[in-house]
């Protein structure tokens, strides 16, 4: 039995709990109910820069990429960028040892701008515009992921002499429950069979072995198990065909990040280890020499990192009850709970709560069914207008997805780090928004 339980009235003066798998590592509390993360307080810069605001804590960031890179070795990691980039956070990847899975020219372009080593950049996506094959092609992006049969005649017109490439296989059924929508080269039928011909006949590509996603907040070993055993029987077959090398087989991302308390991540060190236990003997079964085995998470590194705060600015009651807190943001910059299914954890912050805590549901500013920033907060009952939310595991796909629905600005991303923050990316103004407007 705890202090709270002989004395509930102890429950609404003590801070929300902090669980230490959904906040970042560094975030702590504060007098009066501060939230600080990387020692500095959230309150503070939202006084200072405005909000809504993203916060990143560039030590998260920093460890997991380490994380990462201790799991998997020395140049086995490359981070998925569309989950966050900018400038500054593809300095820290670098710095880090990783290297970088580009979906655009824009996002070659943050990497030659941060002086990533751009033979370490793989350039990756369904519908490449021919803007990102010249920026790749200008820029010296080490590998292409190819995933279409079309692609292959576009790279083998254009692309460097030697122009390292890997195939992105779909050796496995399709997901069960819906139309299998991925691009790459299907095993069954025969298609990826075609595609390694044709590479196999380009003198300017060279193919270096295959690259796959699995899926989506995966916890569990078994799919990417069965994906390493239907890639290395493929591979044996492709090189008996057409000596096509196997040199590496990228497993993707997909790794499960915990937004709430119950869920559960991905088991890093036990995955890895399983991972190359499972393709040596894979690879073995079919007689070919083990490849290299990388992975490219995005979401796993830098979910957990990211903070977003809001200013309360209405309270309001559903016909059955429901008590809807608005906030000065929503769907616009944290669309991740409507896209992804996201159900991220929220606190009151910046002041010591003294009333009970229930259920909310944290809702935004764009008048939609679908604005719901938290579905299922629990906040003190006397949560009211100028007050200030925190919002947990919002570094992926937060900033990278926002827009400006309902024409609002989209707001700075912030890193903060040993007491010190930083603008990252600097909060838009509406002169920003009108100036492609040409009225």
């Amino acid at each position: 039995m705890t202090l709270t339980h002989i004395m509930p009235s102890l429950r609404s003066s003590l801070p929300a709990h902090l669980d230490a798998g959904v906040w970042p590592p560094t975030a702590r509390w504060g007098a009066d109910g501060d939230l600080q993360v990387g020692g500095v307080s959230l309150a503070a810069l939202a006084a200072e820069h405005g909000t809504p605001g993203y916060v990143v804590d560039e030590a998260a960031v920093r460890d997991r990429c380490r994380a990462y890179a201790a799991a998997f070795g020395p140049d086995a990691v490359a981070y998925t960028a569309k989950a966050l980039l900018s400038c500054e956070v593809a300095r820290w990847v670098a710095e880090e040892g990783l290297a970088l899975y580009a979906g655009s020219a824009g996002e070659v372009r943050v990497a030659e701008l941060a002086g990533f080593d751009m033979t370490r950049v793989t350039l990756y996506g369904s519908a490449k515009a021919p803007e990102d094959l010249e920026a790749a092609y200008r820029a010296g992006v080490g590998t292409i992921v190819v995933e279409s049969l079309g692609e292959i005649t576009r790279l083998a017109a254009a692309a460097p002499e030697g122009q390292r490439v890997l195939l992105r296989v779909l050796a496995g059924p399709e997901p069960a429950g819906g139309h299998d929508r991925r691009f790459g080269l299907r095993v069954a039928g025969g298609e990826a069979a075609a595609a390694v011909a044709r590479i196999a006949a380009q003198p300017r590509l060279r193919l270096a072995g295959f690259d796959c996603s699995i899926g989506h907040q995966l916890n569990r070993f078994g799919r990417y198990e069965r994906e390493i055993g239907r890639l290395c029987e493929f591979a044996a077959a492709m090189h008996r065909a057409h000596g096509a090398g196997f040199e590496q087989l990228n497993l993707g991302g997909g790794h499960a990040v915990a937004y709430r308390p119950a869920e559960l991540d991905l088991a890093l060190d036990a995955f890895a280890t399983r991972m190359r236990a499972v393709l040596h003997l894979e690879a073995g079964r079919h007689r070919l020499p083990a490849p290299r085995l990388t992975v490219s998470p995005g979401r796993a590194v830098v979910a957990r990192a990211g903070v977003t705060v809001y200013r309360v600015l209405a309270i309001a009651r559903t016909q059955g009850g429901e008590r809807l807190v608005a906030v000065d943001g929503g769907m616009s910059d944290c669309p991740a709970t409507a896209l992804c299914g996201s159900r991220h954890s929220a606190v009151l912050i910046g002041r010591a709560a003294r009333a009970d805590v229930g259920p909310a549901t944290v809702v935004g500013r764009h008048n939609d069914t679908d604005d719901v920033v938290v579905p299922d907060a629990e906040l003190p009952s006397d949560v009211h207008p100028g007050d200030l939310l925190a919002v947990a595991g919002t570094g992926a796909y937060h900033h990278a997805l926002a827009s400006n629905f309902h024409l609002v600005a989209r707001p700075a991303l912030l890193a903060a780090a040993d007491g010190r923050a930083r603008v990252l990316v600097r909060r838009e103004s509406l002169d920003d928004l009108l100036a492609r407007d040409l009225r």
